[in-house]
């Protein structure tokens, strides 16, 4: 079999010390990893250098969801500590009420009506149990779902931040994008959050053109691949947006023969899930469901910004798709020998084809 579709194909050694386990002092003193698929080269740099490698009239397209407190510590009726994610983000609540889906971590199983509570005005009671360790939870709220998460929620650092001390004050600012609009999320678009308005004010002012989708980032995104040949993993699906203007816009860009730039991998599922067989990007909204390994044929993404990501994770396999897959280890590799900081809060990545 190709060893592009073997699942042991995408692990490399990587010392637990490289995870970062919190973000650069600032979001731009990040360190990046410039590969030029081109020539076969690798460049060390720091993020605020990214603003000379992206040419006037080129169209830098971000991911705006917006990272929720998805994770609600409280105790149960009986008195023991119980913790509830909320895998998505609840739109409508009836009279003080919303029904919620999420994974219960407590020392015993909860039960169909079994009441919890989170904290001063917010309670649950435990509807159904679902498959895959999911539940269904009635959420009583004394005030707006918003208000109420943000009192008592917590930012939903992925699962290998690993702090005795848990969540931080500065988690609330660090753990979004600056331009986080869109409430949904409940991991965060991680290329992004190398972005500050003064790097952005820097690209605007040199003619580089920006658009936005949304896709909100499901609890999936860590889900781990357990089959040996990629291709029979089943991808997790996820709400978004493209917009008329951001399709107009991505389909100008393409036309001037100037370059689309995605900002993570998120954006580049969401631009190549809305377009066709020829490159053309449509409105759209719904469920992407969009898979990409070594293999597929890429219609919009030229360059692609992003972070480092798991060993043997369908991320890895979609930026092996774009550079290839020997290339994308060695520059693995590479950030590994230099000491770079891997995941969610460590350095990035730019991948020029």
């Amino acid at each position: 079999m190709n060893p592009d579709y073997l699942l042991q194909s995408y692990f490399y050694e990587l010392p637990p010390e490289l995870i970062a386990q919190a973000p650069a002092a600032s979001r731009d003193a990040s360190r990046l990893l410039v590969l030029d698929c081109h020539d076969d080269t690798l460049a060390d740099r720091t993020f605020g250098d990214v603003a000379a490698l992206i040419a006037p009239g080129d169209l830098l397209v971000v991911n705006d969801t917006r990272v929720f407190p998805a994770r609600l510590l409280g105790r149960k009726e009986t008195g023991g500590q119980v913790e509830l994610f909320l895998l998505e983000y609840p739109t409508a609540a009836v009279e003080g009420e919303v029904t919620v889906l999420g994974l219960v971590k407590s020392s015993k199983r909860v039960r169909p009506g079994m009441a919890l509570f989170f904290g001063e005005g917010l309670r649950g009671k435990v509807v159904d149990l679902l498959a895959d360790g999911k539940v269904r939870i009635r959420l009583t709220l004394a005030g707006p779902l918003d208000r109420m998460l943000e009192q008592h929620g917590r930012m939903p650092l992925p699962p290998y931040i690993d702090r005795r001390e848990g969540e931080q004050p500065g988690d609330r600012e660090r753990y979004q994008t600056v331009y986080a609009a869109r409430t949904g999320a409940v991991a965060a678009p991680t290329a992004g959050l190398h972005f500050t308005e003064e790097l952005l004010g820097q690209l605007r002012a040199r003619g580089v053109l920006f658009a936005t989708v949304t896709l909100h980032v499901g609890y999936g995104t860590f889900a781990p691949v357990r089959v040996t040949d990629i291709r029979q993993h089943a991808i997790h699906a996820e709400y978004l947006e493209v917009s008329a203007e951001t399709a107009a816009l991505v389909n100008r860009v393409r036309q001037e023969g100037k370059k689309v730039w995605a900002v993570g991998t998120t954006s580049v599922r969401a631009l190549e899930f809305a377009a066709d067989e020829q490159g053309n990007v449509h409105p759209t909204s719904g469920l992407c469901d969009l898979y990409i390994y070594p293999g597929y044929r890429f219609r919009v993404v030229q360059n692609l910004i992003t972070n480092f990501h798991l060993p043997g994770s369908s991320l890895l396999f979609l930026v092996s798709a774009l550079a290839g897959r020997e290339r994308i280890l060695t520059a693995y590799a590479h950030a590994v020998q230099e000491r770079y900081r891997f995941f969610s809060y460590g350095d990035a990545m730019v991948i020029l084809r």
